[in-house]
């Protein structure tokens, strides 16, 4: 894993975008070189080692869905109003609203260079995967977006929403290295569905991180969603739980951010949400450890994506 890591940041520093006007590809430089876990671009190379191929070749998918969630990151940041992203400025807080936007658009666009690197005879299943894969990023940012204007959203709802807003991306990273890997279509199922139980598990760790956690380590305020009125597990299960008590508390307008979350907090402990949330994080978990032992190459080889995935069950609270 620390290697692909190396070869992912290698890439990064060794590719710069470059390009006039300088403030549109400043950006894209900025926001990539913030760092992150690159989950991504890594799950792209193991899912290409795993069937013992060379996962040098599958470089540039893993660059691409690295731009391409970086791109996602940039605009979910303005529709969020959100100040920080990984401990820094937001790109449209250090610029401004239109220059992120239009930053973010050409970003889209140098993900796509990057998958076209790939071999020419498989871009009919790279491009239908990550295609398939944008769209439905675009779905969940809008069913995540009309959320916050409702005010009861059920927990099947939230979870649909973040399988294609957050899931899918890792689903379809894993799947673009196995289908470089000419993996059967089984196995590519198989390690998508792993991707994507991972990533149902992973954002709903990242929803309680957002509220529990800690901002030194998380990088970002903590009660994001509850300032921004996100409807999340926490908030589903403490509405059902408390009802109209807790709603008026989630909707005060005349509360300070900071006396808000703090008050939220006290009633997503009081009715137990806390751990109805990670109740279910750790059941996707579960999901994906047995789509991962059902590919069919020898365990001992999927010792690294087992290790993967326990990093981020495990992530500190």
């Amino acid at each position: 894993m620390e290697e692909y890591l190396k070869i992912i940041e290698g890439q990064i520093k060794s590719s710069p975008f470059a390009g006039k006007p300088s403030n549109l590809y400043d950006p894209l430089n900025y926001i990539i070189s913030l760092g992150g876990k690159r989950v991504r671009p890594v799950l792209a190379l193991m899912g290409c080692s795993l069937f013992d191929y060379n996962w040098e070749r599958a470089i540039p998918a893993a660059m691409a869905v690295e731009v391409f969630h970086n791109f996602s990151l940039i605009h979910d940041d303005i529709m969020d109003h959100a100040v920080l992203r990984r401990g820094n400025k937001t790109v449209h807080e250090k610029w401004d609203v239109p220059n992120a936007i239009l930053s973010g658009d050409l970003m889209l666009v140098k993900a796509y260079d990057w998958l076209m690197k790939c071999d020419t005879e498989l871009w009919h299943l790279l491009f239908g995967s990550f295609n398939k894969m944008a769209t439905e990023v675009c779905e969940g940012q809008q069913m995540d977006m009309n959320f916050e204007v409702l005010d009861s959203v059920s927990e099947n709802d939230y979870l649909e929403m973040i399988r294609l807003k957050t899931s899918v991306l890792l689903g379809c990273s894993i799947e673009l290295g196995a289908i470089i890997a000419r993996a059967d279509e089984t196995d590519r199922k198989k390690l998508y569905q792993f991707g994507v139980n991972m990533g149902m598990a992973f954002q709903l760790m990242d929803d309680y991180l957002d509220t529990f956690g800690d901002p030194l380590s998380t990088g970002k305020r903590i009660g994001g969603d509850i300032v921004s009125g996100k409807k999340t597990i926490l908030y589903i299960h403490a509405l059902n739980q408390l009802g109209s008590g807790f709603l008026k508390d989630f909707n005060h307008k005349d509360l300070d951010a900071e006396t808000k979350v703090g008050i939220v907090k006290q009633h997503y402990v009081e009715a137990g949400s806390d751990k109805h949330l990670l109740r279910i994080s750790e059941s996707f978990y579960s999901k994906a450890k047995r789509e991962l032992e059902a590919v069919k190459v020898p365990s001992e080889k999927k010792s690294d994506l087992e290790k993967l995935l326990g990093m981020l069950q495990n992530r500190a609270v």
